[in-house]
């Protein structure tokens, strides 16, 4: 169904004295229709469409058939024409158009293409499956589409196990299954189905290859010695593992028996293995005193199970069985000592090793290293210096250096800024629950030498300078303006001679009165 749509828009009032004018009383105002057949069409990838174009416009021409696809005109008549499309493999939307009385009208039609599986496969079964236990059925199918439309199927014979829809590319489905006596033999498939049938075409089925399941039933019997044991029993292709979880008592030690009996299909498997059972215990070290007073003595001990040799700071027991033994009298330098032990077995001409170890502590009273701590500083007024002591012990002291006479306090170990008030001797204590230790630190601060007076001397002597050259310049002066001069009486047509000639230049001569 298609309207008339004008090729030109002309302004209202034109475009109605225009079409008035045009179409004769009988034509003006009608609908003509251009029909494009089939409709929605559905269709085999790769297949071919006929599509014919048609109006009942009785003026019509130029019919044309727009589409993307291989197109052949194969008629055409009075209001019609006819094309051929091949190699159709996608979906697609194709336009018939025509012009009627200088109008075009288009249609269109939407081809739908569908396509089988390429590949419908169900994966390896397990090449023995243990009754009773789970496996999976797991499909993979490639292509198809509409994808809408497409089911995959899990059969065993004809039975519907699982029925999914077929979503990702490729489309994996799976299913767990029960394995039961009677799926020995059985055949496992995979389905897809392609339903076209709402479309008017049909159901399109395609079924994977069969595959056959084998299963079995197996009797494990696991024994150490005289003890049953509870064994779970996996296969990997071919192969069955049972495992089983025994404990072995002290009374059981020496040599032990484990047999494996196996019943399959009427068949009796047996085998058997020798087991040495052992106990390996420790070594352990103790102490007799974890935190020991300095001074004190202490006894380390280091033992482990009937036949292990033990050796303690390298130093063995007497024998197999027996413990290793050492004393020390607690000292400073023993504090975090540690002290290690290792234990041998033979079991049956193997060495098995085993290794410990304990920490002592030794509490003793605080100490002041004198090599850390200076005794005697020299330091400048009003520079930053640090004051490096270091005081030890268990437990670790405090460490305070207060000046002698005052409450006045230095900081140890960080930078501080020194000033002549800093000078004096310092009580250095080091305390703790243990006691206490002091140590005196004499400051000895060098104050700066002063540039006052220099400074001061030197502006006396400039300003003295100054002085001096001003009151010379100043009666160098007044003698010039007060200059004497003197007449030669031997001649009066002389002019008057200056004694300062270099005064007189540039002046008129004086003449005598």
């Amino acid at each position: 169904m298609a309207t008339t749509v004008p090729s030109v828009l002309w302004p209202g009032a034109c475009w109605t004295l225009l079409l008035c004018c045009l179409l004769t009383p009988g034509v003006q105002g009608q609908e003509f229709l251009l029909r494009v057949e089939p409709q929605n069409p559905v269709l085999s990838a790769g297949g071919s469409l006929f599509v014919n174009c048609s109006t009942d416009c009785p003026s019509s021409e130029k019919i044309a058939l727009e589409t993307s696809l291989s197109k052949e005109l194969v008629a055409s008549g009075m209001g019609w024409a006819a094309f051929n499309l091949s190699n159709v493999t996608g979906n697609s939307r194709i336009f018939c158009s025509v012009y009627c009385n200088g109008s075009q009208i288009t249609g269109s039609s939407n081809i739908t293409v569908y396509r089988l599986p390429e590949r419908v496969e169900l994966a390896p079964l397990p090449p023995w499956q243990p009754v009773g236990q789970n496996f999976t059925l797991r499909c993979q199918v490639e292509g198809g589409s509409p994808r809408t439309s497409l089911t995959v199927v899990l059969l065993r014979w004809e039975e519907e196990l699982s029925r999914q829809p077929a979503v990702e590319e490729p489309a994996e489905v799976t299913a767990p299954v029960l394995a039961s006596r009677g799926d020995h033999g059985a055949p496992f498939s995979c389905r897809t189905e392609l339903d076209m049938q709402p479309q008017g075409l049909g159901l399109f089925v395609n079924t994977s290859a069969p595959r056959q399941l084998r299963t079995f039933e197996a009797q494990v019997y696991l024994a150490l010695g005289d003890q049953m044991l509870n064994a779970t029993v996996m296969n990997h292709g071919d192969t069955l593992t049972a495992t089983a979880t025994a404990t072995a008592l002290a009374d059981q030690e020496g040599a032990r028996e484990i047999v494996c009996n196996v019943t399959l299909g009427g068949e009796r498997r047996e085998a058997r293995e020798n087991l040495t059972i052992f106990s390996f215990l420790g070594p352990i070290v103790n102490l007799s005193e974890p935190t020991a007073p300095e001074g004190s003595t202490v006894t380390v001990s280091c033992m482990a199970g009937a036949r292990v040799q033990v050796t303690l700071d390298g130093v063995p027991a007497a024998a197999p069985g027996q413990p290793a033994q050492l004393q020390l009298n607690a000292t400073e330098s023993d504090d975090g000592r540690s002290f290690f032990c290792s234990a041998t077995l033979e079991v049956d001409g193997e060495f098995l090793h085993r290794n410990s170890s304990v920490q002592l502590r030794v509490l003793y009273g605080p100490k002041i290293d004198r090599a850390t701590c200076p005794q005697h500083l020299k330091w400048k007024d009003k520079t930053t210096h640090v004051l490096q002591c270091q005081a030890r012990g268990n437990p670790y002291p405090e460490l305070r250096c207060l000046k002698e006479g005052s409450s006045r306090e230095v900081p140890v170990g960080i930078p501080f800024f020194v000033n002549v008030t800093h000078n004096g001797t310092y009580q250095c204590q080091a305390s703790s629950s243990r006691g206490k230790y002091t140590l005196v630190v004499v400051m000895d601060i060098e104050a700066g030498s002063s540039h006052f007076v220099p400074v001061f001397v030197a502006v006396l002597l400039t300003l003295g300078v100054v002085t001096i050259v001003l009151a010379l310049m100043y009666v160098f002066r007044e003698h010039k303006r007060s200059g004497s001069y003197h007449v030669r009486e031997e001649s009066t047509y002389l002019p008057l001679t200056s004694m300062q000639p270099t005064e007189a230049m540039g002046e008129e001569p004086s003449r005598a009165e």
